[in-house]
């Protein structure tokens, strides 16, 4: 399978007429094909992306590649540049915040931008400049109607995380493999945090919209009150529950500190009850810059 990371954006750079100059960057997962491409901000609009990226495609078609099968988004205003030009590229493009080579690439690209200034014609303009910030969008409450019977945090070794849902026919089951414990290099010994929400009569249907949303990671968050805050999709907030438990917040504290442990690594759980027979969805969840 061939993936394409792409994004298309603006940088810390001005042409002479004082105008933004937007970058494209197209990438594959594996570092083996890389394209860089420049235009000033009032030509960047879509239809300028899909001529490009049209141009790229039959280039790698002619030199004998067969076409890509994802590309990748992370940015969300490119990921809405993009909607419309993917049926006539014919490529699936999928928003995910998953983009490891494009995102080591692009904070490279951040250290030589003022050195690119000169040989593009161009002003730096980016004191401070930081590649992989996106606008955070203020945290939205769960629908009351998806929250289930109660909910607890819990850990895992890192040995049994996986046995743990390989042995068990559940229906929403998410485990990328780059976020295995042993491609993270993580000891057998490491306990995975997690949460586990038992979900009563509305398990299914908070699994099925977890899975919609796309979840990154859950965090806890210190306040008045507490609460659990889940990143998903690109870059959506959501608070999936308050508290104002002394004890609870100190679990929230032990969360957190395992998450330092297991390399941000930690998984979140939907189950009817706690009986321990029946799983309505499990992801393995990281944080994303």
């Amino acid at each position: 399978m061939t993936v394409w990371e792409l994004d298309f954006y603006r940088r810390p750079l001005q042409n002479a007429a004082s105008e933004p100059l937007w970058e494209l960057l197209l990438c594959d997962s594996v570092g083996a094909f890389q394209f860089v491409t420049y235009c000033a901000q009032p030509q960047a609009s879509a239809s300028w992306l899909l001529t490009q990226l049209q141009a790229q495609l039959q280039a790698w078609m002619e030199a004998g590649h067969t076409l890509p099968d994802r590309l990748l988004v992370f940015r969300p205003q490119t990921f809405h540049l993009l909607e419309t030009a993917g049926q006539q590229l014919g490529i699936a493009i999928e928003p995910t915040r998953r983009t490891p080579r494009l995102k080591h690439w692009l904070v490279e690209r951040s250290r030589q931008y003022a050195t690119l200034a000169d040989s593009l014609g161009a002003s730096y303009t980016g004191q401070g400049y930081q590649p992989l910030i996106l606008d955070k969008l203020p945290p939205v409450p769960l629908p009351e109607k998806l929250w289930g019977d109660r909910w607890r945090f819990a850990s895992l070794p890192a040995v049994d995380l996986i046995d743990t849902v390989s042995d068990r026919m559940i229906p929403i089951l998410s485990v990328p493999d780059a976020l295995l414990p042993l491609k993270l290099g993580l000891a057998s010994t490491v306990p995975i945090p997690g949460v586990v929400i038992d979900g009563g009569r509305q398990a299914m249907r908070l699994a099925n919209w977890l899975q919609q949303s796309q979840p990154v990671s859950l965090g806890y968050i210190p306040g008045a009150p507490d609460g659990l805050i889940l990143e998903a999709g690109l870059a959506d907030r959501w608070i999936l529950t308050t508290f104002e438990d002394a004890e609870v917040a100190t679990a929230g504290q032990a969360y957190e500190q395992r998450k330092q442990l297991s390399q941000g690594l930690h998984f979140l759980l939907v189950q009817p009850d706690d009986s321990g027979m029946t799983y309505s969805g499990f992801w393995l969840l990281k944080p994303e810059d």
